[in-house]
Formats: structure tokens, C-alpha cells, sequence
């Protein structure tokens, strides 16, 4: 089984996108990458029109299963929280307009799914989405890297079969009795750090 999903970070000026493919065993695969960006002078209507076509036009080409977006919070500077509102509600429109699902995920359950750790740092996230696609390097700019997590934290958290298995040393917050269960991140991890080991073993 692999579910296929897109994930959404809103925002006017830079809305990050991002689709990957998750398997049963947790393993993740990016399929595609990008950033819709609008300037800041083009009138509100036109650069939610932007955002829209953008989205709707990542799920015509790839067809996710679910779309998986950041949960607007409030914030103090009330502008961005506006926009973010309303990028938000755009994309949650083109994916109903697809049959999609929307899963929303806040920024700390987002961080806790790839990192383990509930107050992360962006770097850390970014770091983290790396290992878990198998990539040299986070996807860029960040909202690039924070839509691919949101689409991880998505599939982790939403679909059904996926099992933790027993910790192990050497993984970020495992043990080597097994007494604990691995998370997600961990568990991804973990299957990075053998493929890894694999190839250097063949070179």
C-alpha cells in the first residue's frame, strides 16, 4: 500500500508545496517540490487566484490521495495570520474540488511527527525531511521543506497499517532493550541510516 499525499505550508507571498508517496513500512518518497510565490503589489484576488491555480495544478499532474495542511493559528502579527487564512481556504477549495481529503496538522504536531520532538527548529525539521526522503539536502526555500513534512506528518498520522516498530540503539530516542516504540521520524530513520549503510557497503 502507498498512500499519496500533498502537503500544504499557506502563505501569500511563498506557499509551499509538497508530494510524496509513504508506504506501509513508513518509508517516504518525494514525488515533487515547489513554491507558488506572489508579489506583495499584485491585488489580494489575484494572488489567491495564483495560489489556486498552482495547487490545483500540482494534483492534476500528480493525483495525491490527501492533501495535508498547516492549521492557522493565531499569531500576533494579525496581517500574516489573514493571509495564511486565506491561502489556506483556497487550498482546502481546490482540494474538495478534487474529491481530496484535508487532514490539518498544527506546527508543533507537525515537528513532533518528523523530529520527535514537539519544539524543533526549523533547521531541525529541515534536516529531518532530508533523511527521511533520502535527500542531500532539505528541500529549499523552507516552506519547500515544512510543506514536505506536512505531507509526511499527513500520511504517518492519517493512514491505517502503519506499526512502529521496537527501538533500537542508535536511533534518536530508542533503546536497546525494545522497551520503547519507535515514532515515525525514528522509525524512518532507522531505514535511511541501513539503506545508507548498504550502499557504502557495495561502493
Amino acid at each position: 500500500m502507498v498512500l499519496r499525499v500533498i502537503g500544504i505550508d499557506p502563505g501569500l507571498t511563498r506557499c509551499g508545496i509538497g508530494v510524496v508517496d509513504v508506504a506501509a513500512n513508513r518509508r517516504a518518497t518525494l514525488v515533487h517540490v515547489g513554491v507558488v510565490r506572489t508579489p506583495p503589489d499584485m491585488p489580494l484576488e489575484q494572488r489567491l487566484r495564483a495560489i489556486g491555480d498552482g495547487i490545483d495544478a500540482v494534483i492534476a499532474e500528480f493525483e495525491p490521495q490527501q492533501l495535508a495542511l498547516e492549521r492557522v493559528f493565531a499569531q500576533n502579527n494579525v496581517s500574516t495570520v489573514m493571509g495564511t487564512a486565506q491561502a489556506s481556504g483556497v487550498a482546502m477549495y481546490i482540494a474538495a474540488s478534487h474529491g481530496i481529503a484535508v487532514t490539518l496538522h498544527t506546527p508543533t504536531e507537525v515537528k513532533l511527527a518528523i523530529t520527535g520532538y514537539g519544539g524543533a527548529e526549523k533547521k531541525q525539521v529541515g534536516t529531518m525531511v532530508a533523511r527521511v526522503l533520502g535527500l542531500a539536502e532539505a528541500p529549499k526555500p523552507a516552506d519547500a521543506a515544512d510543506a514536505c513534512a506536512l505531507a509526511i506528518c499527513g500520511a504517518w498520522n492519517n493512514a491505517p497499517g502503519f506499526v512502529a516498530a521496537p527501538a533500537a540503539a542508535g536511533v534518536p530516542g530508542g533503546t536497546a532493550s525494545g522497551a520503547s516504540s519507535l515514532t515515525p521520524a525514528q522509525e524512518a530513520w532507522r531505514s535511511a541510516e541501513k539503506s545508507a549503510g548498504a550502499r557504502r557497503l557495495e561502493s
